[in-house]
């Protein structure tokens, strides 16, 4: 991890990607590298995250193994193209007690 700003779970493209075990991992690996160094790696988990469900349970992760610092933009981003749709859905779904169909949405 020598030099790196961010490591990421994959390129997002592949059959299996970001996970939560190996989330895991990669957090505590950025622990204990901020432990022996005091250098802040922030942590980007991709693909497999598609709902606002998924994307809650990583920032519970990141907060519980890493800290609040890591919930910074800096230090900790999604690379998940189809959650943007999830969250739009859920947000109005709070305003209007409705879910709206997803071709209301432009990444649908």
């Amino acid at each position: 991890m020598a030099g790196a700003d961010f490591i990421k779970t994959s390129t997002g493209m592949e059959k299996v990607n970001a996970t939560q075990p190996v989330s895991l991992i990669m957090m505590r690996a950025i622990r204990d590298y901020y432990e022996r160094t005091g250098f802040k790696i922030g942590y980007k988990p991709a693909g497999g995250i598609s709902t606002a469900k998924d994307a809650v349970q990583y920032l519970i992760m990141v907060k519980e193994e890493l800290g609040t610092d890591w919930l910074d933009p800096d230090l900790f981003r999604f690379g998940a193209s189809r959650l943007l749709t999830d969250i739009e859905r859920q947000l109005e779904h709070f305003v209007t007690g409705r879910y709206s169909a997803a071709h209301r949405h432009p990444m649908g």
